[in-house]
């Protein structure tokens, strides 16, 4: 039975004979529910090989929220005032128009939805920061037709005064509900950064835009809230019923659904319940809640009915803040839950308040001792969508039942996917990970499109800038048959024209074993077939490749790549007369670089030198790959515990974000007595008022000396490359006194300045020196065993036999004059041959090792040695053992070889 091409329903099994009813009720059971009505449910979730993950565009400018088009058109927002089109047909992304818009703060065009009866008006709606010196954010209704949008038929629906002096919480996201009532989230637009860590209510004069009393708590203020109107067709709007205020209620805005709310960013809204579900950003407090854990709560929260949440005076499960007074610096109690009342001097709406709500999930940036799953770190909560199978019934791609009702939370920084359970009552029961073999970098909306597939907005990596990994995600999920993942490997992406590039679908993989897969491309315009196909690019420009693989079965995958036809990367070339695998006690590696390009004129004196000995060799790879400066290698600790914790959501090297750039922290720290110490006590503690008064999140349970690795790798920045001429003479003598595991890494890179519309391109080369002795039991291929001795702590070869071999790639054996191998002479004895490239290759070293044991040797073991011949440059070498009249009896063991230059 393949369980990957099969579904089951409970009718499957109802009218069987009694040994299947045993079987399903025993074995099924396991995986399957029964309802009432006969429909089964799973109760695992599904298998990740039954998702599939297409990009189908990348690099935006801070995307911000999507409408699905029929047909799966996905028309998205950016900040800035992008409006662009992901044209499902053929694939393509347009430019549909550029809002004037006020970008800065955190504001900017901010969100967009299609009306309920979209397909027959083709009205869209934005919620934009409008240009100019007003400062207005506005709600308004446009026709979009023919992939074009009418600009000249905007028609104003609410427009919402802010004040733009201090950053930030502009939210402004919006959904339409089963009735026809059209939401917006604000946020508070309130000063966030001057709260000496309490929350803002500041209300001394002058400091009225410090006070989140004067808007989230303010029953006659939009900001802070989730707004519920009707949008009428000539414009404006009415007020629905069952508001949190009733119309004509005086001092209090009808167009308010919830209040209390910080930074409501992302929301959803149930369509068969109709609660509404919010995500509110949490602030930096040093404000401890009753079980002690900071009050630096992000909340997910269940909106049954209208209310107010409590903010700036409760959070979390209305836990209280006290009160700070600005003026003298003293914190007082706090408000009664119960009945909350605001009496700032800078509040224009009623005193008293609705009873806060509590929030439904509420975690902060330690591990939270009530949803352990969130993890910790950094975080902005958002709330997503509500699955329910009934609504996807023949929807191709429609999630398992597993997760009907279920509602998805999502995590702009820490970049994960929840699906939440409710009982019966409605009552948060649990969550799981959803997607957890995917890495999302920072998902900005999360929507269901009619055919079940999921689609998500990714911003990328650093705030307030276009993003290379920002980008339109499609999700599928498959029951049966899977479909298979397509993959495109190219022997060049980079060249001047005329360019052919030969493409290769091997890598496509299909989860279901059988299907007999097929591989059609798609390359200016042609259609090609086969698993590999070549194409030759005739003219500059940059061009995508897609690659669809079909299965046979009806499932097909597809993915695409850019090739980059009219700017060649640069070469790059170190020369040496020095041996390039190894290093010895005493020696130097002479080098000569030598650098060109075929649109820019090089000198070398551009080319970026450096060197560094790695004290763990294996972390080599990690340089190399990311194009790191081997000169502070001895830091590559922190840079990876950087690398690993949330740093990256408001950090980065050299590009500016909502932190400052870690080289801007070493410049600033550089020489500075104390800093260091400093500096891991920021990391730990946290706090605000170095880089302004944005606070750094803390991390209590980071060991103080991982945050101390973190601190000298991020002061090293500021220290500058090593200034190396293009030609010299290196010492190779950091290694003495340490493990054998450290190399030496000699690194040349070259970036050319782009040409034809191409970006610049690296050029690279590099010298990596190790250590002569190499274990025999690291071999990168052979046929022999391997035995582990836990009491010695050794590993060694042995069980060898007559053509056993090993095999070690990249071998320069240039100034070898010796091979020595630590062998135990413990069988037939054999001879040790050194091919070059192949088993059968040249020989350039025989050693004789004798038969029965080695006299004198310790333990059996012994060094011996083997003269090479004169041999030049790198060549993969084939270790061959050798005794044709031993049959099948062992010949010795080796324990290792050692590389000897004299």
């Amino acid at each position: 039975m393949n369980e990957s091409k099969n579904k089951y329903s409970c009718a499957d099994f109802a009218f069987k004979a009694p040994a299947i009813l045993f079987l399903a009720t025993s074995v099924l059971a396991i995986a399957f529910s029964c309802t009432n009505s006969g429909k089964s449910r799973p109760t695992v979730a599904p298998d990740s090989t039954r998702y599939t993950r297409t990009v189908l565009a990348e690099g935006l400018d801070e995307p911000m929220q999507m409408v699905i088009l029929p047909g799966n058109d996905v028309l998205f927002v950016e900040r800035k005032g992008g409006v662009r089109l992901y044209k499902d047909a053929t694939k393509e992304l347009r430019a549909v128009a550029n809002f004037e818009v006020f970008s800065g703060i955190e504001d900017g065009l901010l969100g967009v939805v299609a009306d309920p009866d979209y397909e027959k008006n083709h009205w869209l709606y934005f919620y934009y920061a409008v240009a100019g010196e007003q400062a207005v954010s506005r709600l308004s209704r446009m026709e979009f037709r023919n992939d074009s949008l009418l600009r000249s038929t905007e028609t104003v629906i609410l427009e919402i005064p802010t004040q733009r002096i201090y950053c930030c919480h502009s939210a402004g996201y919006l959904k339409f509900d089963r009735a026809g009532n059209l939401y917006l989230s604000t946020g508070d637009n309130t000063n966030a950064e001057e709260t000496a860590g309490y929350t803002p209510v500041d209300e001394r004069p002058g400091r009225e835009l410090s006070d989140d009393q004067a808007t989230a708590s303010n029953t006659n203020d939009l900001r802070g809230k989730i707004l519920r109107i009707k949008p009428l067709p000539g414009g404006g709007y009415a007020i629905p019923e069952g508001n949190l205020f009733p119309k004509g209620t005086a001092g209090a805005r009808p167009e308010i659904y919830v209040m209390g709310a910080r930074n409501p960013y992302r929301y959803s809204i149930d369509d068969e319940t109709g609660y509404l579900y919010f995500g509110d950003v949490g602030p930096d407090t040093e404000m401890k809640a009753s079980d002690g854990e900071l009050m630096s709560f992000d909340e997910i929260n269940q909106v049954r009915e209208p209310g107010y949440y409590g903010w700036p005076y409760f959070l979390g499960n209305n836990q209280i803040f006290g009160k700070y007074d600005y003026a003298t610096g003293e914190l007082g109690p706090g408000k009664d839950p119960s009945k909350p009342m605001n009496e700032s001097p800078n509040n224009t709406g009623l005193k008293e308040l609705p009873p806060a709500k509590p929030a439904m999930i509420w975690y902060g940036k330690n591990n939270s001792t009530y949803f352990p799953q969130v993890g910790n770190g950094g975080a902005t909560a958002m709330a997503g969508p509500v699955y329910y199978s009934k609504h996807f019934k023949k929807a191709p791609y429609k999630l398992s039942d597993y997760y009907d009702g279920k509602l998805f939370i999502y995590e702009w920084i820490r970049g994960w996917v929840m699906a939440v359970s409710f009982d019966e009552s409605g009552n948060f029961k649990g969550m799981e990970p959803f997607l957890e073999h995917w890495n999302f970098d920072a998902p900005v909306d999360m929507q269901f499109a009619s055919d079940g597939a999921i689609y998500m907005l990714e911003y990328g990596t650093n705030w307030f800038s276009k993003n290379t990994n920002a980008r339109l995600v499609r999700i599928e999920y498959a029951e049966g048959n899977r479909r298979p993942v397509a993959s495109i490997e190219m022997d060049k992406q980079y060249g001047a024209a005329p360019l052919t590039v030969k493409l290769s679908a091997g890598g496509s993989i299909d989860h279901d074993e059988g299907d007999k897969l097929s591989f059609r491309w798609r390359v200016e315009g042609e259609n090609k077939q086969g698993e590999t196909v070549s194409h030759t690019f005739t003219k500059p420009g940059i061009y995508d490749v897609e690659l669809t693989v079909s299965d046979g079965e009806g499932g097909e995958g597809t993915t695409s790549n850019r090739i980059y036809v009219g700017n060649t990367p640069p070469e790059v070339h170190i020369h040496t007369s020095a041996n390039r695998s190894f290093y010895w006690d005493g020696s130097t590696l002479d080098y000569a670089v030598e650098a060109s390009d075929r649109e820019d004129s090089v000198s070398v004196a551009d080319v970026s030198l450096a060197f560094g000995y790695i004290p763990n060799g294996k972390d080599a790879a990690l340089v190399l790959s990311g194009g790191q400066d081997p000169s502070s290698l001895r830091y590559l600790k922190g840079q990876q515990l950087i690398a690993n914790l949330d740093c990256r959501s408001c950090h980065s090297i050299d590009k500016e974000s909502v932190g400052p750039t870690y080289q801007a922290v070493a410049a600033r720290y550089r020489g500075t007595p104390g800093a260091e110490g400093l500096l891991v006590n920021k990391i730990i503690d946290g706090g605000s008022g170095n880089w302004g008064e944005r606070a750094m999140s803390p991390h209590p349970e980071l060991a103080e000396e991982d945050a101390r690795e973190m601190v000298r790798y991020i002061l090293s920045l500021g220290a500058g490359q090593q200034q190396l001429a293009p030609q010299g003479v290196l010492r190779l003598d950091s290694h003495s006194g340490r493990d054998a595991d450290g190399v030496y890494l000699f690194s040349a890179r070259y970036t050319d300045h782009g040409a034809n519309g191409i970006p610049p391109l690296n050029g690279h080369d590099h010298i990596l020196l190790r250590n002569p002795l190499l274990q025999a039991e690291d071999f990168d291929a052979g046929n022999v065993r391997i035995a582990t001795v836990t009491t010695a702590f050794m590993s060694y070869v042995y069980g060898i036999q007559n053509g056993s071999y090993l095999s070690f790639r990249d071998i320069d054996l240039t100034h070898v004059r010796r091979i020595g191998y630590r062998a135990q002479a413990s069988g037939a004895g054999g001879t040790i041959e050194v091919h070059l490239d192949s088993i059968g290759g040249p020989v350039v070293s025989r050693l004789e090792i004798p038969a029965g044991n080695f006299s004198g040797a310790e333990n059996g073991w012994k060094e011996v040695m083997g003269s090479v011949d004169e041999t030049h440059d790198v060549h993969d070498l084939y270790v061959v053992f050798v005794n044709g009249d031993a049959g099948d009896k062992a010949l010795f063991s080796i324990d290792w070889l050692k590389f000897y230059n004299r």
